[in-house]
């Protein structure tokens, strides 16, 4: 396994997705999660009468403004990078804009802005920094980095070359940062050492010039990927090996999803990635464990089984992983087979872990990918479970079980991660299949949770057409194999805690036996030294990883930001949706280590405590308002979608696989997932039009604008489209135009609406076309398949799609107007 060469001093700390002890004090407050509060009143549990001058949410109804009684809601700030606007949020409620919010741009000189690394990769909650940790803790706001480092990308500049240039002391990758002192040395812009170039280095392959280092493509590109020599590999390149671990019970035959997943293989054999060495196997298992010969001139598979669970053993030392291409015939010929073989089941144990175990003994040799899908709780063997769910308290307000039952599953996945194993699990559960202690192996061996609740061909088609495209993605996406990432950063700024689906095998190195695009990352960050060396500070990102092809690649992402002494830039500078989604983050770490209430009290403190402190500190004391600073002016209202988001949300009735899964996405996930998650998009597609649409491959894409998600947007004579990035939704309201209902749904009227629909018909007519092409566009921006359900207003669905206004008030949460309410009165104490 290739490893980096040196690095920086290990931080004081590294803990697996943990958080530090809570200060003790307000005042302490160490850019993590604020302790639950200083006997502030408890949320309301429902019932109340709305505020004066709101009425309650109805379609069609416009929000009444309060009276217009204070100064301009807007005060204006001039700060170096420019005005910073200061906006009045009970005066301004409707502030979700029409398009997509962009990111804040760092304050830095146009060249670098120029080069500096896209958003969609990495970001920080404050794009400006605080010069020292006083001044974090007088912000009130989370300092983190949120990385999506294997995001596909269309431009990627690929580097071959004998010569890595790297820092001597930190060993940070050269990058469009540094200084060059002259035309043989440069300083790095992290630790600030002078190095030596390398002849090699001035010479550049793209314009076949010499002499010019700060024009070489590592110089010219924050994101960039080399292709490593030999001293990155500790020992030959593993081959792309794939292992298939089926559960066959009675309950994974019931729900049929043997049939979709055999049909997805023999699909997509020919797409794996992957080379000539490329290795697959397959095994099935109930209470005993099925294994497969696939030896190159059987004619056909051979079954071997094992039925001891307690002292598990490979029945064959060879043949069970077999080469993709020399044996394809005989993988087809199995997976034609599959379904049928076990058709008649009635076997209901399922020996998970021992089935695991052998998975582990038959990957060892080369590591890989080991794919579980599982459809009940285990109960044979090693690592069986017992139920811990209570149906009667999913709407309760002391939430149990979080974490895992056991600790058989992280052990399995650390014995993995250290073969260069990772596991990635498939749920399609019947029933309570407790998420919180399966998809532990998955945590921490670098894998990925997939969740089908309700799959089922007749009663749940829409997860099954999920299922179907998520595990063609799944299949055919890029892979990285036995990859290790290190993040530094500029002296003085330590990393001290850790957020994704990772093992820790050192205080600073990351250890992921697989890495995949749809991965993402974060990490908590203080500041150990004033920054008073440079202007700017750097983060960077070095992913080393085996390609499928068998290439050492390395791929370097470097973000740079400007230093502030000023509390007001630090303001104007924060990433609303960063500081959230980092939140999130750490309230699903507070959630497991104390509890769900505990960890809502937190996140509803932090957006508290950033507020009172801006009121004290940059806006001034103004009575009756709340001031944001522009950046953070939709900061409470993804503060509540989390309240209200599944992983947090309490008094409504959730399954707790349902909310433990939400945990695990929120962890897992990069940014752009984790806030469609959190504040949906909503969109009127009952009047859409050509008026700014994009044209796409000849096909007219309307591009209606997003709106709030209250019920207040919603008539009773239009349709909806609701995408939250898993899935979407269109409620239809019961005065729907005969037209819309005929031209869109192929449908006589309303009543006419399917109680279950869930694709739109393909009809010959303008409208049809246009509602159709927004669909497949916003499907096309998803990396996973999100399935399309049609609600009518009068159906018992139609909660699936109101869940999601977070404005409204819910039956133990405030809405939008009452949580401002609430957090002024407590800024303002």
């Amino acid at each position: 396994m290739g490893q980096y060469q040196g690095g920086l001093p290990p931080p004081p700390s590294s803990q697996q997705g943990g958080m530090p002890p809570p200060p003790t004090s307000m005042g302490q407050f160490q850019g993590g999660l604020p302790p639950p509060g200083q006997q502030r009143p408890p949320l309301p549990q429902g019932g109340m009468p709305p505020p004066q001058g709101q009425q309650p949410g109805m379609y069609g109804q416009q929000m009444q403004q309060t009276p217009n009684d204070l100064a301009s809601p807007f005060g204006r700030l001039t700060v170096a990078g420019g005005e910073s606007r200061a906006i009045n949020l009970l005066q301004n409620r409707n502030i979700c804009p029409p398009e997509p919010v962009e990111p804040p741009k760092a304050n830095l000189r146009d060249d670098l802005k120029k080069v500096n690394t896209s958003p969609d990769l990495f970001r920080c909650t404050l794009t400006t920094l605080p010069q020292n940790q006083n001044l974090l803790n007088k912000c009130k706001l989370p300092l983190g980095i949120l990385l999506h480092p294997f995001k596909d990308l269309s431009h990627l500049p690929v580097i071959t070359s004998s010569v890595i240039v790297r820092c001597r002391s930190c060993r940070t990758y050269i990058n469009p940062f540094v200084t060059f002192i002259d035309s043989r040395r440069w300083k790095c812009n992290l630790c600030y050492r002078v190095n030596d170039l390398p002849e090699e280095f001035m010479y550049n392959p793209l314009t076949k010039s010499y002499g010019e280092p700060h024009k070489r493509p590592e110089v010219q590109n924050s994101t960039i990927e080399f292709i490593a020599p030999s001293e990155y590999m500790l020992r030959p390149p593993q081959p792309a090996v794939y292992l298939f671990v089926l559960d066959v019970s009675h309950s994974a035959v019931e729900m049929g999803y043997l049939h979709s997943f055999c049909r997805v293989l023999l699909d997509e054999l020919e797409r794996f990635p992957g080379d000539a060495r490329t290795a697959i196997g397959f095994l099935t298992f109930d209470k005993v464990l099925h294994f497969y010969n696939l030896a190159e001139g059987l004619s056909q598979p051979q079954m071997l089984i094992v039925s001891d669970t307690e002292d598990v053993f490979l029945p064959s030392p060879d043949n069970l992983l077999v080469n993709l291409q020399e044996s394809k015939e005989l993988i087809q010929d199995l997976l034609h087979q599959l379904p049928e073989m076990f058709a008649d089941n009635t076997e209901t144990h399922s020996a998970l872990g021992p089935a695991l175990q052998v998975a582990h003994k038959l990957m060892t040799p080369t590591g890989g990918r080991v794919c579980v899908f599982q459809s009940c709780l285990p109960s044979l063997g090693p690592g069986a479970l017992k139920p811990r769910e209570d149906p009667n308290q999913r709407a309760g307000t002391d939430v149990q079980h979080l974490g895992p039952a056991t600790d058989f599953y992280k052990r399995m996945a650390l014995e993995c991660a250290g073969q260069q194993i990772a596991v990635d699990m498939f749920f399609m559960p019947g029933q309570y299949t407790d998420i919180a202690t399966l998809s532990g192996v998955a945590k921490y061996s670098g894998g990925a949770t997939f969740y089908f609740p309700g799959f089922h061909p007749v009663r749940g088609p829409a997860q099954v057409t999920r299922f179907e495209r998520d595990l063609r993605r799944y299949l055919t996406r890029k892979i990285g194999f036995e990859a290790v990432m290190r993040i530094r950063c500029t002296r003085g700024l330590s990393i001290h805690t850790f957020h994704g689906n990772f093992f820790v095998r050192s205080t600073d190195l990351l250890s992921l036996p697989n890495v995949n695009p749809d991965a993402g990352f974060a990490m908590q960050v203080s500041i150990e030294e004033a920054l008073v060396d440079s202007s700017t500070a750097c983060f960077q990102a070095a992913l080393l990883y085996t390609s499928s092809k068998g290439e050492r690649r390395i791929r370097v992402h470097t973000m740079a930001l400007p230093v502030s002494s000023n509390i007001t830039e630090i303001y104007a500078g924060a990433d609303q949706q960063a500081v959230v989604c980092l939140l999130a983050r750490m309230a699903v770490d507070r959630s497991i280590m104390s509890s769900i209430r505990d960890a809502r009290e937190a996140v509803i403190n932090a957006c508290i405590d950033c507020l009172a402190q801006y009121r004290n500190s940059v806006a001034g004391q103004q009575l009756g308002a709340l001031m944001a600073p522009w950046s953070l002016r939709m900061f409470p209202l993804y503060i509540l979608a989390l309240l209200k988001h599944p992983a947090f949300r309490l008094g409504t009735s959730t399954r707790l696989d349902d909310r433990v899964n939400t945990m695990n996405q929120l962890k897992a996930l990069p940014l752009a997932s984790n806030m469609m998650a959190l504040h949906p998009y909503m969109y009127a597609v009952h009047n859409l039009n050509d008026e700014g649409a994009l044209t796409i491959r000849d096909q007219i894409i309307p591009q209606p604008p997003i709106l709030s998600l209250s019920s207040e947007r919603l008539s009773r004579d239009g349709a909806f489209l609701l995408d939250n990035g898993e899935g979407m939704y269109m409620f239809v309201g019961r005065s729907i135009s005969v037209q819309f209902c005929t031209d869109v749904l192929g449908v006589e009227s309303f009543a006419a609406i399917p109680d279950v629909m869930f694709e739109l018909p393909e009809l010959d007519n303008a409208n049809s076309e246009r509602v159709r092409s927004f669909v497949g566009w916003l499907r096309e921006q998803r990396p996973f398949f999100p399935p399309l359900q049609i609600i009518r207003e009068d159906s018992r669905q139609r909660m699936v799609f109101l869940q999601h206004l977070v404005e409204d008030r819910s039956e133990s949460m405030f809405s939008y107007y009452e949580f401002l309410q609430h957090i002024q009165k407590e800024a303002c104490k």
